[in-house]
């Protein structure tokens, strides 16, 4: 792990200072719909000592659809001043823009504070500020540009970049090249093996949200992974060396791989659940296994589960909930999350396995709404299993209650 990202949760509140959080209500103005009310026996305290992290597909939204009982969730915890975040798997867009849609889908205010997505802790990677980068997955050029205009990068490549002016790189694409064409940016510098200092050289390679071609992708990723130092259309000397470690590959100053999103699975608008990035690294995974016959693949993996998301995540909701309550909340610790997911081996073995830097017990509550299939054995167990977002609300304000007895 890179040691400018240590520690998180120290420096969560400053990684989005290029973003402004607005009220998404300010941006969106409209008319809102009547709502039933959200019911619960228990009265919060003035100052909870407690606090939720939401997932966001299959908790909340199923697509670009909310889910029964999301808004009334929400809005119920808002105005008893109940801190909570929303904390996803899922990018490729800048947290302006997705707060600013998720706002509007559930019809709640909410801020760049609130949130947390695959890719957030990328903007804190500032060693590759000035460097030239890699990035990888999403729609059209939206994750190349949150790269550049939100996260403070200068120097971004996406493969549709290199198709566009190297076509024969992979083949297969050219029946793509017209969706290509509608976002590509010309390569600061060509692909020229002849002379690397006029040569493109990659520093970094980012997966920030699922590819959608996958061949190319993986194509240009494993051509950087096997290049010499990086430099695009070159091979490294050490590639399959047996006295050097790890028989020579990624041993020759290659560019470091950073996946963030480790879900195979999401639950999109088909009953089935879908492959997620997950998928993709896995796919690459055993690529790059072919390939090197063997070979270790040096990669950094980000999000829901790893410890660094949650450290992270921990510092925005912290953040929050001292915007909420001021100093007074900072003195009345912060005693227990409640993890909301549909997940178990992202959202409930993250909350499982979190070693909280500052003391807090998470608990995990698994829903029925998403990847988990009612009915089935999850994979990671979690604290409860509840029907939707509402009763996962329920349940946890009557544990607090019973906690604080």
């Amino acid at each position: 792990m890179a040691s400018s990202l240590k520690p998180l949760a120290e420096r969560a509140t400053s990684v989005l200072r290029s973003v402004r959080s607005v009220p998404a209500k300010a941006q969106h103005p409209r008319i809102r719909p009547l709502h039933r009310s959200f019911q619960t026996s228990v009265t919060p305290p003035k100052i909870p000592d407690f606090a939720f992290a939401f997932d966001i597909d299959g908790v909340l939204l199923r697509s670009s659809t909310p889910l029964p009982g999301a808004h009334e969730a929400l809005k119920y915890l808002q105005e008893s001043r109940i801190p909570f975040i929303l904390l996803t798997n899922g990018g490729g867009k800048s947290e302006t823009e997705r707060v600013a849609e998720l706002a509007e889908k559930l019809d709640v205010d909410l801020d760049v504070g609130m949130f947390v997505q695959s890719h957030t802790p990328f903007a804190d990677m500032k060693e590759y500020h000035d460097k030239t980068v890699l990035v990888v997955g999403g729609d059209y050029d939206k994750c190349q540009r949150v790269a550049k205009e939100h996260y403070g990068f200068q120097n971004v490549v996406t493969p549709g970049d290199i198709v566009c002016a190297y076509p024969d790189i992979w083949p297969f694409s050219k029946i793509f090249l017209d969706y290509y064409k509608t976002f590509a940016k010309p390569l600061p510098k060509p692909i020229n093996p002849a002379s690397l200092a006029d040569s493109l050289k990659f520093d970094a390679i980012f997966v920030y949200s699922d590819p959608r071609d996958w061949g190319l992708d993986a194509s240009i990723i494993l051509d950087v992974l096997l290049s010499e130092s990086g430099y695009l259309g070159t091979l490294s000397s050490k590639n399959g060396d047996a006295s050097l470690p790890n028989r020579g590959y990624q041993q020759d100053n290659q560019p470091k791989l950073y996946y963030s999103n480790p879900d195979l699975w999401w639950a999109a608008s088909y009953h089935l659940p879908r492959l997620g990035q997950g998928g993709f690294r896995e796919a690459f995974a055993g690529l790059w296994n072919a390939v090197t016959k063997g070979a270790e693949l040096e990669k950094t993996v980000f999000g829901k589960p790893y410890q660094p998301t949650y450290e992270f995540a921990e510092g925005r909701l912290r953040a929050h909930r001292k915007k909420l309550f001021g100093h007074v909340g900072l003195n009345d610790p912060l005693k227990r999350v409640y993890m909301v997911g549909d997940n178990p081996e992202s959202d409930i073995r993250g909350a499982n396995d979190y070693k909280s830097p500052h003391g807090s017990e998470w608990k995990s509550i698994l829903l029925k709404t998403g990847v988990y299939q009612s009915g089935t054995e999850p994979s990671c167990k979690p604290t409860v299993i509840v029907d939707n977002v509402e009763a996962a609300v329920r349940w946890a304000v009557k544990d607090a209650q019973k906690q604080r007895q």
